[in-house]
């Protein structure tokens, strides 16, 4: 059968059309089978990764489904027999993986606390003051300022006025306390240690106070316990809960309680673990810590890079501190004429 030349182009321009249709669908086709084949890869590294062995009996199972441990939450069992079953095996790598984790927090720098008016952070203790009103902190340079301005009489936070007796005061506080404030702790603290505002002195009820502030985050109040434990006040004497509250202070970021568990350190011949933290109190603006640092430097215990970035850190912290209301509240302190 016999075609001619028309039917000949139309054949291969219609051949050449399908040709060029099949190459698109199968494009498409090769597109789609490569996204059903990644999308195939990745559900089954989703549910592998989802996936864990039992550190007993090795048997796997779904992550969210098994049984971590507690302690070091580094490996997962079936269920709580195969847990109890591999206590004793586990017990020296939980114990070594735990202190691993609870140094990483320990050693970390900590953003010092804020004055909540001027958002510098905060100086020294005899140069702030707590509020009863608001149970906030407040550097004595926003106090001055507050106190030569026309609202004299009112806290330079929320504005309201002192209390009127010492019985408002201590019903402010613990009106604050019942609400989780750690200010409030910390300031009827404080009057039961020196037996302020119509109160015994009463180291124990302190000493409760102290613990709930650190519990809230205060790290100046966990390191007032730990000095109680040392002195034996409201409680038995007991070094190694002097430490203890120390640390938990460094780690909520009191550079002095750093400072002492540094020296602690020190004197248990621990000097690798105490420059680390001696470095860390003076990088926070802590004098006595760079002093240390310092003769650790000229003893060998401390590179020249590392004492000469902690001696510009610490001289960059201590003038972030610095005010000129700050300054002038200070110096009128100083003089006794404020």
């Amino acid at each position: 059968m016999s075609t001619t030349d028309d039917d000949n182009d139309h054949q291969r321009g219609g051949g050449n059309e399908e040709i060029t249709s099949s190459k698109k669908e199968c494009t498409l086709c090769e597109q789609n089978n490569v996204d059903d084949i990644t999308e195939g890869i990745d559900s089954i590294m989703a549910v592998q990764k989802d996936m864990s062995t039992c550190a007993a009996c090795g048997k796997e199972g779904n992550s969210d489904d098994m049984n971590t441990c507690n302690k070091c939450k580094s490996v997962k069992y079936c269920n709580a027999a195969c847990k109890k079953k591999h206590r004793t095996k586990h017990k020296k790598a939980c114990e070594r993986r735990v202190a691993e984790l609870y140094d990483e927090q320990l050693f970390k720098e900590v953003e010092p606390r804020e004055c909540p008016i001027c958002m510098l952070p905060l100086p020294s203790a005899d140069q702030v003051t707590t509020e009863s009103c608001c149970g906030k902190t407040i550097c004595n340079g926003c106090i001055l300022a507050i106190s030569m301005s026309d609202e004299k009489d009112l806290c330079a936070f929320c504005r309201i006025p002192p209390a009127s007796s010492d019985k408002e005061e201590i019903k402010r506080l613990k009106k604050r306390i019942d609400n989780g404030n750690a200010g409030a702790c910390v300031l009827l603290a404080s009057y039961y240690t020196q037996g302020l505002r119509g109160l015994p002195r009463d180291y124990q009820s302190a000493n409760e106070l102290w613990l709930k502030a650190g519990e809230l985050g205060r790290g100046d109040a966990y390191y007032n316990l730990g000095a109680n434990y040392d002195f034996g006040w409201g409680v038995a004497r007991d070094r190694n809960k002097v430490k203890y509250y120390f640390e938990l202070a460094a780690l909520n970021g009191d550079k002095d309680a750093r400072h002492a568990v540094g020296i602690l350190e020190g004197r248990d011949g621990n000097n690798k673990r105490a420059m680390k933290h001696l470095i860390l109190a003076a990088r926070a603006g802590n004098e006595s810590s760079l002093h240390c640092v310092k003769e650790g430097f000229m003893n060998g215990l401390v590179t020249k890079d590392d004492y000469a970035n902690t001696l510009r850190l610490c001289h960059e912290r201590q003038d972030k501190i610095k005010s000129e209301e700050r300054d002038k509240a200070a110096f009128l302190k100083m003089a006794g004429m404020w």
